[in-house]
């Protein structure tokens, strides 16, 4: 009597594409809050430095389920993962959109960023599915869809609070999570567990990762500044739209996440560069642009085309920092790659929700001239970190390179 072992489960085309739409609407939920904050405060009475909450939960929502949710990947059935997770953000969302008092908007976005880690999974998962050759055009594709997910969330959430109220935002976005939910049960093959450790060991390696590698920790300290410059600016930037000479809306703040799309061309020729000289060098070259664009806002912040410009140059040097510093990461420990990466990862989003916390706390003291000088400092910080130790012994050529 024979057995035949079942087929491996392939990636086709539309498949992939539902992955990449899906790890968009996935991510937007970290950033839909951001333009919509002022109404938020208004609906509760609440100063900024007390809705700035709201976006600092939802990004300390994000960093704790990572660690808590990703490595689950490789434990228990991934289709039902995913599918549980949008069910789960859907839920959250539908709290958020119901919130009766601010302390429950605050708690139920910190629940939105914990279940919202679906786009970590699903980069993971599709590239399982795909074949060698097709690895590349793959993580392509499912990174073209975050990046439109945190490009759009902004302008979709301003222009819907602007004309159906802050509430609408998050119970469109619980639809989506629902619809996502049912589409990836029907559509995504069934796919066990493979890991041969159990998740305890799993933790206790990614902890001895961060007490092994010395570069990891000043990587992921530089990322975590770039990024808390990066959430000081769009967390507090609908406060500034609102103040003379603006007077703008949450969808003028909205709008301006159009404007950062600029950004996004930066990260194909920072791969470039990476690969031609060093992720070093092009770092050196994101802080340089992040810092001239808090310099530009701080003395062109209530021209239109100085915010304008300012917002160029902060989204070409973070996006080009995440680029570069994922490179100097995944080259530390090849074998350790999804380990070393939900490190990093966890410090990012640390980082943006410190941002979003000081950012809020210095609108309140010192208004826009503090938001700048807390920007500038982050990427001081990130400076003397990146600088306090040269290239460090390694093996092989890209790890000689970070």
């Amino acid at each position: 009597m024979t057995t035949t072992s079942k087929p491996r489960p392939t990636l086709t085309s539309d498949l992939r594409w539902i992955l990449a739409i899906a790890s968009g609407v996935a991510v937007a939920n970290i950033y839909y809050n951001q333009p919509i904050l002022a109404d938020i405060g208004r609906t509760f009475h609440a100063a900024p430095r007390q809705v700035g909450l709201v976006a600092t939960a939802t990004q300390i929502g994000y960093a704790f389920g990572m660690p808590l949710f990703v490595p689950l990947g490789d434990f228990i059935n991934r289709r039902t993962l995913v599918v549980f997770l949008f069910a789960a953000v859907a839920v959250a969302l539908v709290a958020t959109a119901l919130a009766p008092s601010l302390g429950w908007m605050i708690a139920a976005s910190f629940l939105v960023g914990v279940t919202t880690v679906i786009a970590q999974i699903l980069i993971r998962l599709a590239t399982d599915l795909a074949s060698p050759e097709e690895q590349g055009r793959t993580v392509g594709a499912i990174l073209t869809g975050v990046l439109l997910g945190v490009l759009l969330a902004r302008t979709v959430s301003g222009l819907i609070s602007e004309h159906f109220g802050w509430r609408a935002v998050y119970w469109l976005a619980a639809a989506a999570a629902v619809v996502f939910s049912t589409v990836l049960r029907l559509r995504l093959p069934d796919l066990p567990s493979h890991s041969k450790i159990s998740y305890a060991g799993l933790m206790h390696s990614i902890w001895s990762l961060v007490v092994e590698l010395p570069k990891l920790r000043q990587v992921c300290f530089v990322a975590a500044m770039f990024f808390a410059a990066f959430s000081a600016f769009w967390t507090t930037l609908v406060f500034l739209l609102q103040t003379p000479p603006y007077h703008y809306g949450a969808q003028a703040a909205g709008l301006f996440g159009l404007v950062g799309a600029a950004g996004a061309s930066v990260a194909g020729i920072s791969g470039r560069l990476s690969d031609r000289y060093s992720p070093r060098f092009v770092i050196s070259i994101a802080l340089g642009l992040v810092l001239s664009a808090y310099l530009v806002f701080s003395v062109f912040a209530f021209w239109l085309w100085g915010l304008i410009v300012g917002v160029v140059l902060l989204d070409m040097g973070v996006q080009a920092a995440q680029v570069a510093n994922q490179s100097r990461v995944l080259a530390l420990r090849p074998e350790a790659r999804n380990r070393v990466n939900t490190v990093y990862m966890i410090s990012y989003f640390g980082g943006g929700s410190l941002g979003s916390l000081l950012a809020t706390w210095s609108w309140s003291r010192w208004q826009w001239a503090g938001v700048c000088a807390l920007g500038v400092g982050f990427m001081l910080l990130a400076a003397l970190a990146f600088l306090s130790r040269g290239p460090e012994p390694a093996h092989g050529l890209s790890a000689q390179k970070a």
